[in-house]
């Protein structure tokens, strides 16, 4: 798969976002741009502004480290965009990117029990297994009946992407949807980066773009991040609204797979919601085996 284009917007996209003053450039007069110019950017990194036109056009294979780096440091890119850029040179040059082994298959193999076990294990916060899908394959108690709105009655894997963007119920249990949308896109954008040839999440990538304009235009910002740690707020169905700090973990053994773990501040209203949640849940009929 040729990644040119990739390239290409994820450059202009991040020159247009800085502005001269933030640069450290006078912007001069009748200028027409927000962003940097070319030249600017070229000046900045220290390469020619042919070299670097070239770049911005998508043939970034064969960039070396430094020169990608110079790049990375006059765009001004945080820690998540300059791995993205790289991961971007690393495809065009057929290198497998962030150590992660290139799977050709669009199915995720089940969870291993040792790692069913480990997410039993957790029991006051939610936990759960996602893929760079996006599906949620697997989950503990508490993050089942947490999670109900998404997991439903059953049928196919649930997908927090296609939750997000493709059912009504999503904008009741984020209230801060937006953010919400943001961040599923950017880190969508980020595995894309790593893996361009990765057909499942491209066929997602397609579906999502057809049936969604709100992510069909967040997916052309060429926004990357990371999910790392961090707050949300959530509004529950059954105990109503709660805060939980989340902690995403790589799993390893599984490249591509990630353990996300939701927990309540101590003593807190939500920790109290979550409580009751989990007795809740406790009461309902089994429903779809993840």
């Amino acid at each position: 798969m040729d990644n040119r284009a990739e390239v290409r917007e994820f450059l202009m996209t991040r020159r247009a976002k800085l502005t001269p003053d933030a640069a450290g450039i006078s912007a001069g007069p009748n200028r027409r741009v927000a962003g940097l110019r070319r030249t600017e950017v070229a000046m900045l990194a220290g390469v020619s502004v042919e070299y670097y036109a070239k770049l911005e056009r998508g043939a970034i294979s064969g960039a070396s480290a430094s020169v990608l780096e110079a790049i990375a440091q006059a765009l001004q890119l945080d820690d998540t965009e300059r791995a993205h850029l790289f991961d971007l040179a690393r495809a065009a040059d057929g290198i497998p990117s962030s150590g992660r082994a290139r799977r050709r298959t669009t199915k995720s193999a089940a969870p291993r029990p040792s790692l069913q076990w480990a997410l039993a294990a957790v029991t006051d916060g939610v936990a759960f297994v996602r893929d760079q899908h996006q599906d949620v394959l697997a989950v503990n108690a508490l993050g089942r009946a947490f999670y109900s709105p998404l997991i439903g009655d059953g049928g196919r894997t649930p997908n927090l992407a296609r939750f997000q963007f493709l059912d009504p119920a999503s904008r009741d249990f984020y209230p801060d949807w937006d953010l919400f949308a943001e961040m599923c896109v950017a880190i969508m954008r980020a595995e894309a980066g790593r893996d361009p040839h990765d057909k499942g999440l491209q066929d997602l990538v397609g579906e999502l773009s057809t049936r969604s304009d709100t992510f069909r235009q967040l997916w052309g910002a060429h926004d990357v991040r990371t999910h790392g740690a961090g707050t949300k707020r959530f509004q529950h169905p059954v105990v109503g609204e709660v805060t939980l700090a989340y902690e995403e973990l790589a799993i390893t053994a599984e490249p591509g797979q990630v353990l996300m773990i939701y927990t309540a501040e101590p003593g807190s209203p939500s920790a109290e919601r979550l409580r009751l949640l989990a007795s809740w849940g406790a009461e309902q009929p089994a429903g779809v085996s993840l």
